[in-house]
């Protein structure tokens, strides 16, 4: 027999008690980083859930919304988001059409999985690391513009790793040098001293639209070809979201692959990595794969983050510190995901490290990129 309960509104004051049929709602004394409104049809073995976001903090561009089930369920299926579970810990990450939440705005998405026993509804919900039981955060300055650069913590000191700060504004130098493969165009790659994500430095890149304006500052000396996992962070700040095309941003020659490159931009207006030597893309580009990726918020600086292991082939990406579900290749094909990438075996050798603007047609964007570094272990942002 299906039993319903509902939480609403998971607030600083208290959290919902979940009634066996019904729904109760949590009293709101203050107000909070977000509210969850959760409502749950369960049975003895499983359960289906309706789930409600809303945003009372600035304006995002993404959202990441974490809890903890305190029993046994297990997801299974998730709609209108990407899920996944480690454990007990869920991340759900906005697809590519409903993760820009202003103020007050709401997002709603849904799940299913498999319970033993009562159904218990979590209350530990945080989004974007932000709890959502907790007071929300103060106003912020509206996102700086390019000649008033924010201000963060300095890239790690482990690895290798390049903030710009020594080099004069003008043309890339030192270990970086202006790369424009197939052909030059339109597209340039420039020192600034105007933008930075740390300092006064970042590397710019102006990227044109056609298939003719690659551009990109190469680095031969961060990466180490002998090493067996490279894990890469770097901070990216740009105009224009991405288009339906396909788009190349970064850029890693690979030793093992007749020296194809391994290629991370994106596709139909979402992060996807691709392989130049047979096209494969991760995610795959049907509408589940694409919405199992995450865009790449404009006008303000984004931390990325991603893993390749050389003896296995895996790969993981992270935006601002969170796993990006349809960017992780974990060995073991997942239609929608990684199935394509699979089709062969797949161990890179990378040598060097580019950073770029490619557009195989449409697509223009100007970036900033900053506080690059490479290490043989996670670095985080």
């Amino acid at each position: 027999m299906w039993k319903r309960s509902q939480i609403l509104g998971v607030t600083l004051a208290a959290a919902a008690t979940v009634l066996a049929a019904g729904y109760a709602t949590a009293p709101a004394f203050a107000v909070t980083a977000c509210d969850v409104a959760w409502a749950t049809n369960s049975w003895s073995t499983g359960f289906t859930a309706d789930i409600k976001l809303t945003n009372n903090a600035a304006p995002l561009t993404s959202w990441s919304l974490t809890w903890t089930f305190p029993g046994s369920q297990q997801i299974t299926s998730g709609w209108n988001a990407g899920v996944t579970q480690s454990g007990r810990a869920v991340t759900a990450t906005n697809v590519a059409w409903n993760g820009s939440l202003g103020t007050g705005a709401s997002a709603s998405f849904g799940v299913q999985g498999t319970s033993t026993g009562s159904f218990t509804t979590p209350t530990d919900f945080a989004v974007n690391g932000i709890s959502c039981s907790g007071a929300a955060p103060s106003p912020s300055p509206s996102s700086p513009s390019p000649s008033s650069p924010p201000t963060s913590t300095p890239p790690p000191s482990s690895g290798s790793g390049d903030s710009f700060e020594n080099q004069a504004a003008g043309t890339p130098a030192g270990d970086w040098s202006v790369s424009t493969p197939d052909c030059s165009g339109a597209g340039t790659a420039t020192i600034d001293k105007a933008v930075a994500h740390t300092g006064t430095t970042s590397l710019r890149i102006n990227g044109a639209a056609g298939y003719c304006n690659h551009v990109f500052a190469a680095n031969t000396s961060i990466l180490n070809p002998a090493a067996t996992a490279w894990y890469v962070r770097y901070w990216v700040r740009h105009t224009t979201a991405l288009p339906v095309a396909h788009t190349t941003a970064v850029a890693l020659r690979d030793a093992a692959d007749a020296n194809k490159d391994l290629r991370f931009g994106g596709q139909n207006a979402a992060l996807q990595w691709n392989r130049a030597s047979d096209d494969a893309t991760l995610p795959e580009q049907s509408p589940a794969g694409v919405a199992l990726s995450r865009p790449l918020p404009v006008n303000t600086w984004t931390c990325v983050e991603f893993s390749v292991n050389g003896a296995d082939g895996t790969m993981e990406t992270w935006l601002d510190g969170v796993s990006v579900p349809g960017l992780r290749q974990d060995g073991v094909p997942t239609h929608d995901i990684d199935s394509q990438w699979l089709n062969r075996t797949y161990r890179p050798r990378l040598t060097d490290l580019r950073l770029g603007w490619e557009s195989y047609g449409e697509g223009a964007d100007t970036l900033w990129y900053d506080d690059v570094a490479v290490a043989a272990t996670r670095i985080g942002c």
